[in-house]
């Protein structure tokens, strides 16, 4: 079992969750997951992992509700338990030779991104990032990213706070300034991060894409994460989860990610409705 220290909201649809877990939080780096049972008769479901801190042995995840199983998890309070974690999995982001990048996330992949950039600014990198959410209400960690970038873009669909329009906007604003990028990280949904990637196509920046897709195991046994890069078969769990943007099968991956979408929303409402007659 492992203990819930805090669970925050950040925003109407994202929370995070802080887990003790001195084991996890003495070896992760930046751009690595965990997977985690809230039951032990649950399933596994993957999460980046946001933050850490080795002193206080704890993990934290930034989780949108979508399921059964984050349902139930936003419904856990600090104190209380999951059946378990594992991790670190995944390779870490590649920030090698890095000199000036742009981070490029959507929604909940700012979360993803924050390590990522905190990593940057450590390491001395020129950074800036863009990113982006449906509206006003949804917007998250701007002060913090603001804080380690160089400049931090702020794009709402509806225009309703900052910059109207997507992420790609931004970015090629950026590129229109005269900023000279040598890599481009994006995070976020599978679309959003599909034009991240065509756009710095055109440019010949090299771009990584960070791949969540369902998994299970995460040994790359069970097959349920496997993509096509290049041409080839890989497993996110072990071979990403990020992985050269120019070289994913967007399209293949995004019809793979909505064929559970109607079973989701199903076990999402029968969580909710398990809820409710608990506490009537």
């Amino acid at each position: 079992m492992v203990k819930i220290v805090n669970m925050e909201p950040l925003n109407p649809t994202l929370i995070k969750i802080t887990l003790e877990a001195p084991h996890i939080a003495k070896k992760v780096k930046a751009g690595q997951f965990g997977i985690l049972r809230v039951s032990e008769d649950g399933e596994r479901f993957p999460l980046t992992i946001e933050d850490w801190d080795i002193e206080k042995g704890t993990i934290s995840f930034v989780f949108q509700i979508a399921g059964a199983s984050t349902q139930l998890m936003s419904y856990k309070k600090p104190g209380e338990y999951i059946a378990d974690v594992v991790g670190p999995l995944g390779h870490p982001t590649d920030l090698s030779n890095a000199k000036s990048v742009c981070v490029v996330a959507g929604g909940s992949g700012c979360a993803i991104g924050f390590p990522v950039i905190r990593e940057l600014n450590k390491m001395g990198v020129d950074v800036d990032a863009v990113i982006g959410f449906r509206n006003k209400d949804l917007v998250v960690l701007e002060k913090e990213i603001s804080a380690l970038t160089n400049e931090c873009i702020v794009m709402t669909d509806d225009g309703s706070y900052a910059r109207k329009g997507l992420v790609t906007e931004g970015l090629q604003s950026l590129i229109d300034s005269g900023k000279k990028y040598d890599k481009v990280i994006t995070l976020g949904p599978l679309p959003m991060m599909k034009f991240v990637c065509k756009l710095t196509e055109k440019y010949g920046i090299k771009t990584l894409a960070s791949m969540n897709p369902i998994m299970i195991d995460g040994t790359g046994m069970c097959g349920g994460c496997r993509l096509t890069v290049g041409g080839e078969t890989k497993f996110a769990c072990v071979d990403g989860p990020e992985f050269d943007g120019h070289l994913i099968d967007f399209d293949e991956a995004i019809a793979r990610s909505t064929r559970y979408v109607p079973h989701e929303k199903k076990r999402h409402e029968e969580a909710c409705n398990l809820f409710k007659k608990e506490v009537e």
